[in-house]
C-alpha cells in the first residue's frame, strides 16, 4: 500500500441559476399582503435536476410552497447567451458551489395583480 496521499476528485458540482415561484402557506416569512413570491436562486447540484430538487426541498422545509421553477443554467451557459452577469452575483454562485448550498439571491413578493398570468 502506497503512503502517497490521495488525490482528490474534481468536483462534479454545479451552480444553477433558478426562478421559483412561491405561493402563500402559513409562516413563509412573506409581507403580510403579498400574494407570493418570486426567488431568485442560486443553487449547486451535479445537474440541474438535482439543484431544483435539492431547491424545492430547502423551501419546502423553511414553510414556502414553490409553485414553478424555471432553470437558466450554469454560469458558462449563462454568459453563452449573452446575459449580463455582475461581480455580485458571481461571488454569490461561488458562494454557493463552495459551500454546496442553495442561496436566495432576491427575493420579489407578488401584491394583488402582480403575480404572473
Amino acid at each position: 500500500m502506497s503512503d502517497a496521499p490521495k488525490k482528490k476528485k474534481p468536483s462534479r458540482q454545479q451552480v444553477f441559476t433558478l426562478l421559483v415561484e412561491v405561493g402563500r402557506k402559513d409562516g413563509d416569512g412573506l409581507p403580510r399582503a403579498a400574494t407570493g413570491a418570486a426567488l431568485m436562486i442560486y443553487a449547486s447540484g451535479i445537474d440541474e435536476a438535482e439543484a431544483v430538487r435539492e431547491t424545492v426541498a430547502i423551501l419546502k422545509q423553511a414553510d414556502m410552497n414553490p409553485l414553478d421553477v424555471s432553470g437558466y443554467g450554469t454560469l458558462d451557459e449563462r454568459l453563452a447567451e449573452g446575459h449580463d452577469i455582475a461581480d455580485d452575483e458571481k461571488e454569490l454562485m461561488e458562494r454557493a458551489l463552495a459551500e454546496n448550498s442553495v442561496i436566495v439571491a432576491q427575493m420579489t413578493p407578488f401584491f394583488g395583480d402582480d403575480e404572473p398570468a
